[in-house]
């Protein structure tokens, strides 16, 4: 496929071709301006100045109201009573964050995986960034499931591991970034954007902010690598493209929440998975699931959102994300995500921590 040079790659075996001397020399400039505002953004999820992630919480406190929860409003609840209910919630909700961890580690393995073949120092540079980056987010919600789920952790859900499997391995370069750098990431920040407006857990809170702050940036890569890349495709390349991406993004719609993905859930409670499959099928349609979409932090309109505004969505598949939201609409939005005042509020506050202890450092070493 017809590529940008900064994009380039070389296979992951081929190592000879990262010290070929000419290609020091090659760096392009796309990514200077995100890379050396990587600091900006620091922060860190041992130190309590950022977020305190190992003080012990009560487990009194909940993390998600009930009404986040779709079994909620289903014939489930008629099913439990009221502390079957509050542990129904808290599993959830350890079952939801459970994923967001295996995804930020799907982030952290894809880097790394373009960092071993990016041809472009510049490219290269700001992958290595982005896995240090996801580490920390890995780090941190490793620290906040021991704290408040004593280290319980649900496997990966079967949608979202088999889409990661499937972008990390892939020798396409286009896979990789819109699976990941698009799809996953507008995923993550829609997610993190719900959590942060209805989590009743303030700790939860801050570390989604404090982890939009970088996937605000690993956004900006998706995008610039669009609008770098996909002018020069011809239709049958963009097609691809475009396919591929209508591809991933259906499969998340139609299967991410659904019941199959939490069935190790249900029987604690006695219920069969393919019963709740029925009971939400029974309580929630397309029309509900159009009317979930007009919020401004439904994941799925986020992710529509970013598509789009890539230039990935055509008229050649317009009509078929047109079924869920106003395309119209969407763009009479403006470029902005839902949760980019978020992610700008937390690395206006990074800053001044940052600055403070530049300060403390300063006066130590004078």
């Amino acid at each position: 496929m017809a590529n940008d040079p900064a994009y380039r790659t070389a296979s992951r075996d081929n190592f000879p071709a990262m010290i070929e001397i000419p290609r020091y020399f090659q760096r392009s400039s796309d990514f200077e301006e995100i890379i050396a505002r990587t600091e900006e953004h620091f922060w860190n999820p041992e130190d309590p100045d950022y977020i305190d992630l190992k003080s012990a919480r009560p487990k009194d406190l909940d993390v998600l109201p009930e009404d986040f929860i779709v079994e909620a409003n289903t014939a489930v609840w008629d099913r439990l009573d009221g502390g079957q209910r509050r542990q129904f919630v808290d599993d959830v909700s350890c079952w939801f964050i459970s994923n967001l961890l295996h995804g930020e580690q799907g982030a952290l393995s894809l880097s790394a995986s373009l960092c071993e073949i990016f041809l472009d120092p510049g490219a290269q540079e700001y992958a290595a960034n982005q896995v240090r980056e996801e580490a920390r987010h890995v780090h941190a919600f490793t620290l906040y499931m021991k704290s408040r789920f004593d280290g319980n952790v649900f496997p990966v859900g079967d949608t979202i591991r088999d889409l990661l499997c499937d972008i990390v391995s892939s020798e396409q370069v286009y896979k990789k970034i819109i699976g990941m750098q698009m799809l996953i990431e507008g995923l993550a920040m829609g997610s993190f954007t719900s959590l942060y407006s209805r989590s009743l857990d303030p700790t939860l809170r801050r570390l989604c902010q404090l982890i939009m702050t970088d996937e605000a940036f690993h956004h900006r890569f998706g995008k610039i690598w669009a609008h770098s890349v996909l002018p020069d495709l011809n239709a049958e390349e963009h097609a691809r493209v475009e396919d591929w991406a209508l591809e991933c993004f259906q499969r998340l719609l139609f299967n991410l929440v659904n019941a199959q993905q939490k069935r190790l859930i249900y029987p604690r409670y006695g219920l069969e998975w393919e019963w709740v499959r029925d009971a939400i099928a029974e309580a929630f349609n397309d029309g509900d699931r159009r009317r979930l979409m007009k919020q401004s932090t439904n994941v799925f309109r986020t992710l529509i959102k970013t598509l789009d505004q890539a230039g990935i969505i055509t008229e050649r598949t317009r009509a078929q994300y047109g079924a869920w939201v106003d395309m119209d609409d969407l763009r009479r939005e403006g470029d902005r995500l839902a949760g980019d005042d978020i992610a700008d509020e937390g690395i206006e506050d990074l800053r001044q921590i940052n600055a403070t202890k530049r300060k403390i450092v300063h006066k130590l070493v004078s």
